[in-house]
């Protein structure tokens, strides 16, 4: 007996809530943010590249699982129930679907998918569940680097192959990132900062080698659009996130080789003392010598990504 088109609707809806629910609760985890902060619908909306509606659904499913309080009016606060794991709050965890999101990531990079790719054939070629593939695709639609085309599977949007393709992103953040930083309206308050500085202590407490190559990922972008934003001019913000959208899948891959993040780290440090400090010039030219290694490092892995 097949099951009805209304109803399958509804099962794929309420994993994508459930997964989008999982990141959220990721995303207070590994911010480490405090009981009582403010959690806003449309900062998570920009975070992961989807409309307010379901971060709003989202939000109302971790309220009732006591990961969130709602005040009316005001909003979504962080409750006490904030270090519970999504597999605990029986939410759709992304760990538990990541091995078969980085292999559907190698074949995307690889040109080994065709486009579009029917659910049938992804079901088949990875040996999954239904509701497995749904939980994937829902996490690669949120990324933005997939999109279901009307009436018949998945299309695949191009992204970046090449580590000639990876460095151009990195001259192009060259030239945008120190200028956010001198803009007049330039203002980065003291929670984000402070939010910034706790993640990075965390990483080179040990997390650098326990984390998985995604939170790595998340842990840099957080960062660097967090300085970006605070510019006050909501261009350069925009335009970053864009190159972190298409940057995403060799990014991953370079986490192979993770023995730059120590020095990554000291030198986000360095660069938020300095804003911290009203000292936006210096911050500047130090945020400009950060990603300068960054490039250089790429050398050193390019191996890596041409793999």
């Amino acid at each position: 007996m097949s099951v009805p088109v209304s109803e399958r609707a509804s099962g794929s809806k309420r994993e994508m809530t459930e997964g989008l629910a999982a990141q959220i609760l990721e995303h207070i985890r590994g911010s480490r943010l405090d009981v009582g902060a403010h959690i806003t619908a449309q900062e998570l909306a920009e975070r992961f590249s989807v409309s307010r509606f379901p971060v709003g659904q989202a939000l109302q499913l971790l309220a009732t699982k006591g990961v969130l309080t709602h005040e009316r009016n005001r909003g979504y606060f962080v409750a006490e129930a904030k270090d519970a794991s999504p597999a605990a709050l029986g939410l759709v965890a992304r760990d538990d679907t990541s091995e078969i999101y980085f292999r559907i990531a190698e074949d995307h990079l690889h040109d080994r998918l065709p486009d579009p790719a029917s659910e049938a054939y992804l079901k088949e070629a990875y040996g999954v569940t239904k509701a497995q593939l749904n939980a994937v695709l829902s996490r690669i639609a949120q990324e933005g680097w997939a999109e279901r085309r009307q009436g018949y599977g998945w299309s695949f949007s191009p992204m970046l192959t090449t580590p000639e393709s990876l460095e151009q992103t990195y001259r192009v953040r060259l030239a945008l990132e120190p200028a956010a930083l001198l803009e007049p309206t330039y203002h980065l308050d003291l929670e984000t900062a402070a939010r910034c500085r706790e993640a990075e202590l965390r990483l080179l407490a040990g997390a650098i080698e326990t984390d998985s190559a995604d939170a790595l990922h998340e842990r840099g972008v957080r960062f660097h659009e967090a300085i970006i934003g605070a510019s006050g001019n909501p261009f350069f913000l925009e335009a970053v996130r864009r190159i972190n959208r298409v940057r995403r899948l060799l990014s991953y891959r370079s986490m192979i080789d993770r023995k730059r993040y120590r020095q990554q780290c000291e030198e986000h440090l360095q660069i938020l003392d300095l804003l911290e400090r009203g000292k936006n010039e210096k911050a500047s030219q130090a945020l400009r010598s950060h990603l300068e290694h960054t490039i250089e490092n790429l050398q050193e892995i390019r191996p890596i990504l041409e793999r």
